[in-house]
């Protein structure tokens, strides 16, 4: 491992300036680090000072490359040969950082709602804490880094091509089948999520999914494991006077950062009290309206079936909009579901949907997210259903029709607003 001192000896390539590679940049300035170039195949005005004139000569000559998380090596041969280059972010925020303790979230879904959790948990217990990584505000961002706490989110694109990182608490909430375009296969994406393990010693812990025991048995790492039971939590979740956290959709994260506040000594009955005043993260199970015995839930961050079934598996009589990009060797099976009254397809996919929930449910193709609530609240009116639910929960990525989940989710709510008034 090479110490903070020789970042200036080395030449590094920036590669991507999104988010993350922005503040890479501007990190290496902060810190004298002047020998480095940056590319981005799209973004070719910005840094244009630092600009590498030949890519692949530079590539050859860089000692590190510090790749944006959303570039894969499986689309882009010419990197893939100097894979043993590539670092990220988080490295560089780990060799810069001495004096402080560190929390890293995975999984494959509830990482931003956890991290969420644990910084509103060390909050108000008076613990110093930072919130970074994919969450949205990269760690390289983050000033005053002493000794107190950094909740890191990871994505797995990120722990890719992470070299050391070294947490003192790793949180791997879950596994499914996700992001298989970008890795590859099934056992490349663990492979990512597992690296979170492999710098820890053995004063550092891992909070492990307990579905995951038997695979983690076969695996060698120092730290101290930890398998959350989740009979623990919900034996006090009854005490927990919170509308957003009543229902079972956020009962694996809670379980999680439960555990982790008996690790840091929080009594069970500070753990009460903090969470009640919990708010939920937009986009994430938002129940944003309710009117006519209408609930209306923007689920959006949802991006695939197993996101989905969590909110789908927790309410009754459901409304459901779906469709987008649909997830490489993602399955929707509905045959243990009878509380769905039916469904709306949107996007530019909606044969892939109508093929596996045809012989299951009730459905229409609305195409766009307008046509769906209007059908929606038509259906709800003409046939005098008792209290139900309004679910945008998309099992699918939002790019055929918006830029990101967060557009979709604030269309649906202002669509939503729109259309309830005039209908109901």
């Amino acid at each position: 491992m090479f110490k903070i001192p020789t970042l200036k000896e080395r030449a590094f390539l920036v590669y991507g300036l999104g988010l993350s590679g922005r503040s890479v940049v501007n990190f290496f300035k902060k810190e004298g680090v002047s020998n480095f170039k940056v590319w981005d195949d799209k973004e070719k005005k910005l840094f244009q000072n630092y600009r590498a004139k030949n890519l692949n000569k530079t590539i050859k000559e860089a000692d590190y490359i510090v790749l944006s998380p959303g570039i894969s090596l499986i689309k882009n041969k010419n990197l893939k040969k100097y894979e043993k280059k590539i670092i990220t972010d988080l490295d560089l925020f780990y060799l810069k950082n001495r004096k402080f303790k560190s929390i890293v979230v995975t999984g494959t879904n509830g990482k931003s709602t956890t991290c969420k959790l644990l910084y509103h948990l060390l909050k108000k217990n008076k613990f110093k804490c930072l919130l970074g990584g994919n969450i949205g505000n990269p760690l390289l961002n983050l000033k005053n880094v002493h000794q107190g706490y950094v909740i890191i989110e990871a994505s797995s694109f990120q722990l890719s091509h992470s070299k050391f990182i070294h947490p003192d608490f790793a949180f791997f909430l879950n596994f499914t089948n996700d992001h298989l375009d970008w890795h590859g296969n099934k056992n490349n994406y663990f492979n990512a999520k597992f690296k979170i393990f492999n710098l820890q010693q053995n004063n550092q812990y891992a909070l492990i999914n307990r579905s995951l025991k038997n695979t983690f048995k076969k695996r060698k790492y120092l730290s101290k494991s930890i398998f959350p039971e989740i009979k623990k939590y919900k034996k006090i979740k009854f005490k927990i006077k919170n509308d957003y956290l009543n229902s079972n959709i956020n009962d694996e994260n809670m379980n999680f950062v439960f555990a982790f506040s008996k690790l840091i000594k929080i009594s069970e009955k500070n753990f009460v009290r903090t969470m009640k005043t919990f708010k939920g993260l937009p986009h994430r199970f938002e129940i944003f309206m309710k009117k006519e015995g209408l609930t209306f839930i923007n689920d959006s961050k949802a991006t695939s079936f197993k996101a989905a079934e969590t909110a789908i598996s927790s309410l009754k009589n459901i409304f459901w909009i779906l469709g987008g990009l649909p997830k490489k060797g993602d399955k929707i099976n509905l045959s243990k579901y009878s509380n769905i009254i039916k469904c709306y397809l949107i996007g530019k996919n909606i044969n892939f949907f109508k093929k596996q929930i045809k012989s299951k449910t009730l459905f229409s193709n609305s195409k766009n997210l307008k046509n769906a609530i209007i059908q929606v609240l038509k259906d709800y009116k003409s046939n005098k259903f008792g209290n139900g639910c309004v679910l945008l929960s998309p099992a699918a990525a939002s790019f055929d029709q918006f830029d990101n989940f967060e557009m979709r989710g604030k269309e649906f709510k202002k669509l939503s607003k729109i259309y309830a008034r005039k209908f109901l």
